[in-house]
């Protein structure tokens, strides 16, 4: 698979890397360590490069997990984490965003021992904090560049407004936000800024949250008490039939490749332009070796004007109660 590269960063990868949070929690009890482990280190032998955390994901597991999984292989890959969303270390509610110096600069101290590394290959806000001026936080993050504590900065889920802002003070090498068949609501504005500043577009819930994935259907969402999806408004009673009844369209198209749903709808992502990369996250080596394997799908005019209808046809908000985290 050719690699794409990571903004203006010195970092090329493939551009199918590894969402991580799933290990740690959201959709459902953190997995067993061992296993979680193994699963990392088979994304290691299937070319995955590009691996993604938070500091609030697990309220730091995930971080150690990934720190422990990779321990002797960083430098032949590039791991992802970010900072400003607080979370209490008791009940796991989240407290608020905070983008100040101080807040920063803990969470990055935080996040470097969890990983054990000397410095972080690519560090996002991960919402932005609205009383602190990104200007701000910018100067911090182009500090811990100049320090050496990271090595590329990103900003998650930001206005293409706020891109530009935070731009003028230090290169911006990635934004992330949902992008997929389903979220396509960033084309308008952050998209076109991406492409304008030469800022990667690193795509998470490319696969809508699993529902992309044919895996349900109308009749069948087995989800666990402790998946945040049930808190979601598309997989919510009329909203989840609607919904669920338009990945007909892409199991349709994906037998006409001999591929997996979850496939083509990756392949439409990556089909976006040179400037988008993907994280789907997955615990299952199952789903991980046929994510790896989407680059192989190549989608023609008709398969891509068939996709593109389905985003306006979808029903429901992105987020529920999860709107303060939105992951």
């Amino acid at each position: 698979m050719q690699k794409r590269s990571i903004g203006k960063s010195v970092f090329m990868v493939n551009p199918i890397g590894l969402g991580s949070m799933g290990f740690s929690e959201f959709y459902g009890k953190p997995t067993d360590e061992a296993e979680a482990i193994a699963t990392i280190h088979a994304s290691l032998e299937m070319g995955v490069e590009h691996f993604d955390s938070a500091e609030m994901y697990g309220m730091g597991a995930n971080e150690k997990l990934l720190g422990k999984a990779l321990q002797g292989r960083m430098q032949d890959i590039v791991v992802a984490t970010k900072f400003g969303i607080g979370r209490d270390r008791t009940t796991g509610a989240v407290t608020g965003l905070d983008g100040s110096e101080a807040a920063l600069r803990r969470s990055c101290e935080g996040s470097l021992k969890a990983l054990g590394v000397e410095a972080i290959d690519l560090y996002y806000q991960h919402r932005m904090d609205p009383n602190t001026p990104i200007e701000e936080t910018m100067e911090v993050l182009a500090a811990l560049v100049t320090e050496g504590k990271i090595k590329a900065i990103g900003l998650s889920e930001c206005s293409a407004q706020t891109l530009r802002r935070a731009h003028v003070v230090h290169p911006v090498a990635a934004v992330q936000s949902e992008y997929s068949l389903f979220s396509r609501d960033i084309e308008d504005d952050i998209i076109p800024a991406c492409i304008e500043l030469g800022v990667s577009l690193v795509a998470y819930s490319p696969l809508g949250r699993g529902m992309l994935t044919g895996n349900y259907n109308a009749k069948n969402l087995d989800l666990s008490k402790h998946d945040y999806r049930h808190t979601s408004p598309r997989f919510k009673g009329d909203n989840y039939t609607a919904n669920i009844a338009l990945v007909d369209v892409v199991k349709t198209i994906a037998s006409q490749h001999d591929a997996h749903p979850a496939q083509v709808a990756l392949a439409w992502v990556l089909a976006q332009g040179e400037h988008v990369l993907a994280i789907p996250g997955t615990t299952k080596l199952s789903n991980l070796r046929s994510n790896m394997q989407a680059a192989r799908v190549h989608l023609g005019d008709e398969d891509m004007a068939q996709l593109s209808v389905l985003s306006a046809q979808v029903k429901g908000d992105r987020y529920g109660d999860m709107s303060a985290v939105n992951r």
